[in-house]
């Protein structure tokens, strides 16, 4: 079975928080998904990360890397890009109600460093799919900056797709992968 996200533009109007119960942290990633027609969502999240930009979009564009630490990627792997660019191939596979659903998407990726990295579907198991990282230096201290990582995103599953599964993802997935990410940073670059 698989599924397909599709690209559209991002807008953020009309968001609704989703609380997540499921983690509880010393810091919380904060998620709000707003429901469009035709089943198409965007999803807008974001985390404090104590760490510097350069840091954090190391781990962000090591691509290849995503399988070692990020939930459910199976394969993320450079492609051939036509115009010498970047392009991923990542699939994803989750266990929901006892049966496995993977899901693979190419993307083509535009790094702006050190604030953004857009991507865009070019074919997959989605409608559409495409959004952007952006990265925001923060203040943590007087001593210690960090960064505010927002994800913000435009996802169109395809009707095979069941509805609770796009949902549990959203809602539970994005905020555990956000951890995942700063997890990540902690172990390459803890200062302790």
């Amino acid at each position: 079975m698989s599924q397909e996200y599709n690209p559209a533009k991002l807008e953020l109007t009309n968001l609704e928080p989703i609380t997540n119960t499921d983690l509880i942290l010393p810091q919380a990633v904060d998620i709000k998904i707003e429901k469009l027609e035709n089943r198409q969502r965007r999803v807008f999240a974001k985390i404090q990360i104590p760490y510097s930009l350069e840091q954090v979009w190391q781990v962000l564009t090591d691509y290849e890397a995503f399988t070692e630490f990020m939930p459910n990627f199976t394969e993320s792997r450079r492609l051939a890009h036509p115009t010498g660019g970047i392009r991923l191939e990542q699939v994803r596979t989750k266990s929901f109600m006892g049966m496995k659903v993977s899901t693979k998407l190419v993307v083509d990726i535009e790094e702006n460093f050190p604030s953004k990295i857009h991507y865009q579907q070019v074919e997959g198991d989605f409608k559409n799919f495409s959004g952007y990282w952006q990265l925001k230096p923060w203040n943590l201290s007087l001593e210690q900056d960090g960064v505010e990582l927002s994800y913000n995103f435009l996802i169109w599953p395809k009707p095979i797709l069941p509805g609770a599964l796009v949902e549990h993802v959203l809602s539970h997935d994005i905020p555990v992968s956000m951890l995942a990410i700063r997890e990540r940073i902690e172990k390459l670059f803890s200062r302790g």
